[in-house]
């Protein structure tokens, strides 16, 4: 499958301006899956401008809500 990185890019929430994997959505899935891990976009933005990707960090972001 073709990865489809421009339009990925449109929708990416993650503000970490260094991150290679940015738009490269399946790298980027594995990459947080293997530090136990969940990808900024799943959390709301200013819990993702944190940087802590944590099931803590997600669990505590969406109970505030």
């Amino acid at each position: 499958m073709e990865c489809r990185k421009e339009k990925n890019l449109k929708l990416c929430t993650c503000t970490y301006a260094h991150c290679d994997k940015k738009g490269i959505c399946c790298e980027c899935v594995a990459y947080h899956r293997g530090r136990g891990e969940l990808p900024g976009c799943f959390f709301p933005p200013e819990a993702e401008r944190t940087y802590d990707r944590s099931v803590e960090a997600f669990i505590r972001a969406h109970q505030k809500r």
